[in-house]
């Protein structure tokens, strides 16, 4: 069934809505309707098109790897070319961040061709110029387990809804099996990187991230991959290849007086 369902994918694809995801989904425009949702952005990457991605901390955000790469060289974005706007509605965004260093699955490759082994690998976590303060938008956690019922949500932003996140309050998780989860939320183009979000208590929480659609001659039919162990390794890479801060030189001037915390010479009699 994954092997057919593989050989189908439309990565970024738009097909039939479903009636059911059509009656489920919610713009979020005003404040009100945002609050709980304003760690999903929009990820612009320069005039070249868009994805979605979610904060996991102030100054990180969760996305698939074909967002991250440039498809002719296959190598991840420059810094400042990617930006990250929090929340952002009808034009105006509750934070803009320049994305400064992006880290993709070491087993992802850049090519045309799907498979198991590219969706399972399709994460990538990109570093913020500063960080997002919690007042602006609160990051997501990831979940871990089993998903009560099989029911998910998805919060993106896509083509004819590109300019304010649409909510799908409710879709199903359809398989769980050798790495990958199949769902039948209603995806399009620029939905990609968006988060399949399970509900933990009062919050929902990461399950997956989306990274291509097909159909299974009935229904179209979301690809995510597990996160289990990813994102920890994402963040290690983060950290070990970030860039190292450059020390300061500063020259001192011997008795130029300019500055009373610069170097004094005292005499041998104390003066």
């Amino acid at each position: 069934m994954i092997r057919f369902l593989l050989s189908t994918l439309l990565c970024l694809s738009v097909l039939t809505t479903a009636s059911h995801a059509q009656s489920a989904k919610r713009r979020l425009t005003d404040r009100d309707d945002l609050y709980g949702w304003e760690g999903i952005g929009r990820l612009d990457i320069g005039t070249e098109g868009f994805c979605t991605g979610t904060l996991i901390a102030q100054d990180l955000v969760l996305t698939a790897a074909h967002c991250a790469l440039e498809k002719a060289t296959g190598q991840p974005y420059a810094p400042g070319k990617v930006t990250f706007r929090a929340g952002l509605s009808d034009g105006k965004a509750l934070a803009d961040r320049k994305v400064v260093q992006i880290a993709v699955h070491p087993d992802y490759t850049n090519q045309p061709e799907l498979s198991a082994a590219s969706v399972r690998a399709d994460v990538a976590l990109m570093r913020l110029e500063q960080p997002i303060p919690y007042s602006v938008a609160n990051p997501f956690a990831l979940h871990s387990g089993r998903v009560d019922g099989n029911e998910v949500s998805i919060a993106s932003y896509g083509r004819g809804r590109s300019e304010a996140i649409t909510r799908e309050r409710s879709c199903r998780i359809l398989q769980r099996r050798q790495g990958l989860v199949t769902f039948n939320c209603d995806i399009t183009f620029g939905s990609s990187g968006s988060a399949l979000l399970a509900r933990h208590g009062p919050r929902w929480q990461i399950l997956s991230v989306v990274s291509a659609v097909g159909t299974d001659g009935r229904q179209k039919v979301g690809f995510g991959m597990e996160l289990s162990g990813i994102v920890a390794e994402l963040k290690a890479d983060l950290r070990r290849d970030a860039p190292q801060p450059k020390a300061a030189i500063r020259r001192l001037q011997v008795g130029s007086g300019k500055s009373s915390s610069g170097a004094k010479f005292i005499s041998s009699d104390g003066s």
